[in-house]
């Protein structure tokens, strides 16, 4: 492949002129296209043109494809398809079409009334441009019926955050893969033209190798002068929340507030707005959020009716508000590449934007998680492959179908069908998966590396949260950038934070934000499928054996629990304050619960199955003497439980170690059972200790779990 970052290749006088028209109009008449703009242009002119644009957030790499669109049609070709992540990238990518004087349309699940006149469009020649997701390329349907009536006629392919198709990058996305079958399906001709901002060398290679051999890559400068950096560290996870909330509204403009889950970015919102109420306008955003309400608070932040959006990754790739003032990260990412892709969201248009990161030890738990969680763990495919194999040659599996044949997780189970389509062991038609008859083996060399890399990028994420050097020139050599320098503005080489950044937070506001994150309640769901392997039984949890839906007192790290906790779950005996609190926070739990469950609990059983026997023991008799309720015993001894053990394997440990003797089952007979757990991740002890309960007469099993571990 080739790099010619330092040539230029130049355009006849004609389309110069389409191309110049192009660049004006999306940002101004004194606009010119740049050196490698220009030769990215220049190339995709070119029957079968491979090109890889790595450049910067905000250079400019939509300016090059609606360029070349623009002359490419304006010489007849074909419209351009853009495979593009997300729905808030697509809707900027229309926009920016029409101000350049091309029809774009994007085929969505928010649009899905208007797909027909769409693709009558399409087929008749009035859309230039065509965007998509890799979601809906990979969808059998929209291959019958727009792709197959494209095939030879789409005159540019453009992959946008193009690091996605290769599983080196930091947010890989197997759909992502299937790209390159669809170049094929439609003409090997077709120019093609890659872009992202964030791939370091060996993504680089991945991706232009993916694309073909002759591949040109245009690599530049990925420094950012409008940012200014910085790391506001010794900040527990609870000081983090009321830092934002105090330093909020002294930062410049409207931003984005990042957190590393939907939990984080939902209960922060919550005590922003507690504190400062429309003061300052803030919304949570989440992947969770459906589609329309995500375009609103992409609008609304816009728009500047916003302070802030407190949002998840999400909110990322694409999203464009050239006047975005700040960017803040309560926990860092755990990679300098992905934490490159958020920060650029700020300071596009503007001279100067703060950006900021909070980070704690906490977050180390967060990276491992992203570190091997998408990483396929042999014995949940080879089950998956066993459920596939159920079915006829003709007979497609649908992912609700395969959930209950294997007892995976439904969005595991998406996964892994989407990796094992990468590896061609399964197909996606029409009606579902079939298998292709070809093996699947597990490439533990492959994978032992790519957990490698994401381990040593997390050691970066250290140190850059220590301050080792240049905060600038950290990211860029992160991303292999050769200019890489000290940048003279961040928080390291000016010695210093930035005003707006320096005042701790006020003791007032960590006790409010204590007060209110305590108050939160928290849906337990009940597992609704067993777990088939070892435990022998499969398929769904018959409703005359779940559990209600439960409550959690203290849900995963949450960090007004903190304390709390260390108090707590301990070998020795329960600091009494901590003791308390807890105590008080099952009552409090209890009381928020009344007006949904489905009965008052009669009587209130403790389950040990973190082995806090005594911890349970005494919230249970507390919860007892409040609410004059019964109290009866388990018997429990988890023979052989450890903390690796498969879903199946574990929950065969607790149907073999807990039984419900005589006394208990008298007592729980016709009633309702308060169900009172000390800590679990998995849920199988509260899942298999309901369903002894019931299979004991009990009417109906409420789960209260102390601590829902991540």
């Amino acid at each position: 492949m080739a790099d010619t970052s330092s040539t230029t290749s130049t355009l006849t006088d004609a389309r110069a002129e389409i191309a110049g028209g192009v660049i004006r109009a999306i940002a101004g008449e004194s606009a010119r296209l740049r050196a490698d703009q220009q030769t990215a242009v220049a190339a995709l002119c070119e029957a079968s043109a491979r090109v890889l644009v790595v450049q910067a957030t905000g250079w400019g790499k939509s300016a090059v494809y609606w360029a070349a669109t623009a002359i490419r049609r304006a010489e007849g070709a074909g419209p351009t398809l853009v495979v593009s992540p997300l729905l808030s990238l697509m809707r900027d990518q229309v926009a920016a079409a029409g101000r350049a004087g091309l029809r774009a349309a994007t085929l969505n699940s928010n649009n899905i009334d208007e797909w027909s006149s769409i693709e009558h469009d399409l087929r008749s020649g009035a859309v230039d441009v065509l965007l998509v997701s890799p979601e809906r390329l990979a969808n059998p349907g929209f291959g019958r019926r727009v792709l197959d009536g494209l095939a030879g006629q789409v005159g540019l392919l453009v992959i946008d955050e193009a690091h996605a198709v290769s599983d080196w990058g930091h947010d890989f996305r197997p759909d992502y893969r299937r790209v390159s079958d669809v170049l094929q399906q439609l003409n090997p001709k077709t120019p093609v033209l890659a872009t992202t901002a964030t791939a370091n060398s060996r993504v680089t290679d991945d991706v232009a190798h993916q694309l073909g051999e002759s591949t040109l890559v245009l690599r530049g400068p990925l420094a950012r002068s409008s940012l200014q950096l910085a790391v506001v560290d010794a900040l527990s996870p609870l000081d983090r929340f009321a830092w934002v909330v105090d330093h909020l509204p002294k930062l410049p403009g409207s931003g984005i507030v990042y957190t590393l889950t939907v939990s984080d970015a939902q209960r922060l919102a919550a005590a922003i707005q507690e504190v400062h109420g429309r003061d300052v306008p803030v919304a949570a955003y989440t992947g969770g959020l459906d589609a329309g309400a995500r375009e609103s608070l992409e609008d609304a932040l816009r728009a500047n009716e916003l302070k802030a959006l407190v949002a998840t990754s999400a909110l990322g790739m694409g999203y464009d508000k050239p006047d975005l003032g700040f960017v803040v990260h309560v926990g860092s990412p755990p990679s300098p590449v992905s934490y490159y892709q958020q920060v650029g969201r700020a300071g596009r248009g503007i001279d100067h934007a703060v950006v900021a990161l909070l980070p704690s030890d906490a977050d180390a738990g967060v990276w491992d998680y992203f570190a091997t969680a998408t990483i396929p763990v042999p014995e949940n495919v080879n089950r998956l492959l066993r459920g596939l194999d159920g079915y006829g040659p003709d007979q497609p599996a649908t992912v609700p179908g395969l959930e209950a044949e294997t007892g995976l997780r439904r969005t595991r189970v998406e996964l892994m069908l989407k990796q094992l389509a990468v590896d061609g062991v399964v197909e996606r038609v029409e009606k579902g998966w079939l298998r292709t008859g070809a093996e699947w083996t597990f490439d533990a060399a492959h994978y032992d590396g790519i957990v490698a890399v994401r381990r040593r990028e997390a050691d970066i994420m250290r140190a850059y949260t220590r301050g080792d050097r240049c905060l600038m020139q950290l990211l860029q050599e992160s991303l292999d950038d050769p200019s890489a320098e000290p940048c003279g503005r961040c928080s390291v080489c000016l010695g210093e934070l930035p005003d707006p950044l320096r005042a701790a937070p006020e003791p007032e506001t960590v006790q409010s934000i204590v007060r209110l994150l305590r108050g939160e309640v928290h849906v337990l769901e009940p597992r609704k499928m067993w777990p088939g392997g070892a435990f022998g039984a499969k398929g769904r949890i018959p409703a005359e054996l779940s559990a209600e839906p439960g409550r959690t007192i203290v849900y995963a790290d949450a960090p007004e629990w903190r304390e709390v906790l260390r108090g707590t779950f301990t070998d020795g005996p329960p600091d009494p304050d901590s003791l308390e609190a807890l105590k008080a926070g099952a009552v409090a739990a209890l009381s928020r619960w009344r007006g949904s469950w489905s009965s008052r609990p009669d009587v209130v059983v403790p389950l040990a199955a973190a082995g806090y026997g005594r911890l349970t023991a005494e919230i249970a008799d507390h919860v007892a003497t409040v609410g004059r309720l019964d109290r009866a015993e388990l018997t429990v001894n988890p023979t052989g439980f450890t903390d690796d053990l498969s879903s199946a394997e574990e929950a065969k440990v607790w149907r073999d170690g807990i039984q419900v003797d005589e006394a208990t089952a008298q007592v729980v007979t016709a009633r309702t059972v308060l169900l009172l757990v000390d800590a679990s991740s998995s849920q199988w002890p509260i899942t298999v200790a309901t369903a002894k309960l019931r299979e004991s007469g009990a009417a109906a099993v409420l789960p209260l779990l102390i601590h829902k571990r991540p």
